[in-house]
This record gives structure tokens, C-alpha cells and sequence, in this order.
């Protein structure tokens, strides 16, 4: 944490003050909490940005969905909509927001995708809508206590550590270090793929400093796909690019990108950005000048899938990456666990 950033303690220390007390009005039950016979299970963090919330969702969707009906609930970060929808085919990303529209459109034969910010009144509703669902994975809300998931994932980014965070608005953590307890598991992402076992040893122990000696710690790093065209066609003649990202943390894809293809320049947006037509304009003249094709991430892709933009990239070649989790080791173990997990629940209820 920088020295400049010092001033901002004592509101931290205020804000740890409020976040500690709603917490333990949920602990000791004077703030209610529901519980559901379905299964829940929560992919969450305590530190705000991308840790790869949505990508683990996704890992969890390829993992359970040939033998459970699986629902997604998020909240729809930055859409312009509110309350509860279901995505269907006439749902555009501003009506739901970017990564629960990229999850439809990669996983609606298998997944209902919905979206709202009450989960407690979501959860009935996808119930309502679909009662055959078995498993509801909550796309971020860790921190939304009133409902009380079965299983709690939360992540923690390798290169920013949640035990080395400080409280907003002085670092980056939602709440005190002490919510570590409440996971099930902890998986850090984001880690190099020569990741030595001593180091993964040393994070473990102070992860589990804050979450307890017995919760389960995983390790993953993040692995891209095969270069993609938004039309479906690739153009082995574009051999130069212009690179550009809307996301939490885009240095990794700029880096990811220079290592694999011939980077002209590298355009940065804000996390979860709404792209204008001018902004579209502004890539195709940077990408005209350098004689180059666009390329992207799969999040900032499914924002340019829409009418509006659709003369305007018609002469322009548009490329992207998806991303997905993969377990550096023991990923059988992850996959085991959240099938004891949800075998406990349903003999619970039985």
C-alpha cells in the first residue's frame, strides 16, 4: 500500500467499524438470513475487482451441469435495467450486464442465466420460472448475507493477496480479513504456472491465518483460448493488431496478447465499460492507421454484438479471447469437494 494512501485509514477504520457490526448482526441471527432446499453455492471474494469471479462460474457450469439443472444469479454489475430478469433470446448485454450475457450465450442450453439485485427475492423466482433447478451459483455475493449459501468459494488474485489488503476505501477489501471464515474453500487465480509447492505453502499458511487452519486452498492460473473472429471467420492475412480491454485488470491480456501476435497499440477502457459508437469509431481509425484488425477479451466482445455497431465494424476484421480457470494442482480434489458439498445438502433434505 503506498504511503500517499495513509490519510485514507481512518476512514477505513470507520468503515471496517460498519461492515464488522452488519456482520455480526447476521451472526448471532438478529439479521435474517435465508436458507433454501435447493443448493446455493457462492463465488465470491473479499476484495473488489477481478479476481475471476465469473470464470470459476463458468468452470462450475461446464463441472455439474450433465448431472444437475443449474441456474446463475448475478447482479448484473452496470446494467441499465433493474430488478429480477431472465436472459432469453431477445436480452441484450445492457439489459443484463456484459459476463451474465457472455454466460447465455455460451451456456443457455444448460444453465438458465438470470439477474438481480435482490437475491433473496431472485432465488424464488428462478424457483417460480423453473422448479426443476438443483443448484443456484450466485456469480458474486459473498458479501450479500441475507441469503446463506451452502458452499462459499471465495477467490483472492495471486498478485494482490487479500491477507496483504487493507479495507476501502484504503485498499481494496469489502470486509475485514475475519470473513475468510465464512468460505468453504479459497482458491487463489491468476498464479504463474511455474508456481514452486513451497511458495503455494507459504500462501496457504497465511490464508489460513484469517480463514481458518482447515479450509481447503487451491491454486489456478488463468488459461486463454484459441483466437476467436466475432463473425466466426479468421483472416490468416491479419497479422497485426490493436488491442483493447474494458476489465479490472487489462495487463495481463495486453501482455498475454504481445506474447502471441504483433501488438500496434493497446487501447484501455474502465472495468465493464459501455462502448459508444464514437468509441467504436476511435478503435477503427487507430486500427485504420496501423493497417491492423481489433482484438479483445470475450467480456468486451458481447458488447459489440448489437445493431448499432454492426455497419460500423462490417469492413473491419474484430478478434477475441475467452478465458477459463485451470487448477495448477490437486483440481480433482476442487471437484470432489463440490460434489460432497451438494451430496451433503440433498441428504440433509432427504
Amino acid at each position: 500500500m503506498k504511503i500517499s494512501a495513509l490519510w485514507l485509514a481512518p476512514m477505513a477504520f470507520l468503515y471496517g467499524i460498519a461492515t464488522r457490526f452488519r456482520n455480526y448482526l447476521y451472526n448471532i441471527g438478529y439479521s435474517k438470513s435465508f436458507n433454501y432446499e435447493i443448493m446455493v453455492i457462492v463465488v465470491g471474494n473479499l476484495s473488489a475487482g477481478g479476481t475471476g469471479k465469473s470464470p470459476m462460474t463458468e468452470y462450475l457450469i461446464r463441472l455439474l451441469h450433465e448431472k444437475y439443472s443449474l441456474a446463475v444469479l448475478s447482479r448484473g454489475y452496470k446494467r441499465k435495467t433493474k430488478g429480477f430478469l431472465f436472459a432469453d433470446e431477445y436480452t441484450t448485454a445492457d439489459e443484463i450486464g456484459d459476463e451474465p450475457y457472455q454466460m447465455y450465450l455460451k451456456y443457455k442450453k444448460v444453465a438458465q442465466i438470470a439477474v438481480g439485485e435482490e437475491r433473496t427475492i431472485a432465488i424464488p423466482n428462478i424457483l417460480l420460472e423453473h422448479p426443476e433447478t438443483q443448484v443456484v451459483l450466485m456469480d458474486d455475493g459473498f458479501q450479500h448475507r441475507a441469503v446463506k449459501p451452502d458452499m462459499s468459494i471465495i477467490l483472492t488474485d495471486f498478485a494482490a493477496p487479500f491477507y496483504d489488503d487493507h479495507l476501502l476505501p484504503w485498499g481494496r477489501l469489502r470486509e475485514a480479513k475475519v470473513g475468510a471464515k465464512r468460505a468453504s474453500a479459497i482458491v487463489v487465480t491468476k498464479c504463474p504456472s511455474d508456481l514452486g509447492e513451497e511458495e503455494m505453502k507459504t500462501m496457504s499458511s497465511k490464508i489460513r491465518e484469517h480463514s481458518g487452519h482447515e479450509t481447503p486452498v487451491f491454486f489456478s492460473k488463468v488459461v486463454y483460448s484459441r483466437i476467436k473472429s466475432m463473425s466466426g471467420k479468421i483472416n490468416p492475412a491479419d497479422t497485426k493488431y490493436v488491442a483493447f480491454a474494458g476489465i479490472a485488470n487489462p495487463d495481463s491480456f495486453f501482455k498475454h496478447v504481445s506474447s502471441r501476435f504483433t501488438v500496434a497499440q493497446e487501447v484501455s477502457f474502465a472495468d465493464h465499460y459501455n462502448y459508444t459508437a464514437e468509441d467504436v469509431k476511435h478503435l477503427i481509425d487507430i486500427a485504420d492507421k496501423d493497417s491492423a484488425a481489433l482484438i479483445t477479451t470475450e467480456k468486451d466482445i458481447v458488447k459489440f454484438r448489437n445493431k448499432e455497431f454492426a455497419s460500423l465494424l462490417q469492413n473491419i476484421p474484430v478478434y477475441y479471447l475467452s478465458i477459463e480457470h485451470q487448477f495448477l494442482i490437486n483440481g480433482n480434489v476442487f471437484d470432489a469437494l463440490i460434489a460432497e458439498y451438494i451430496e451433503e445438502k440433498y441428504k440433509a433434505e432427504d
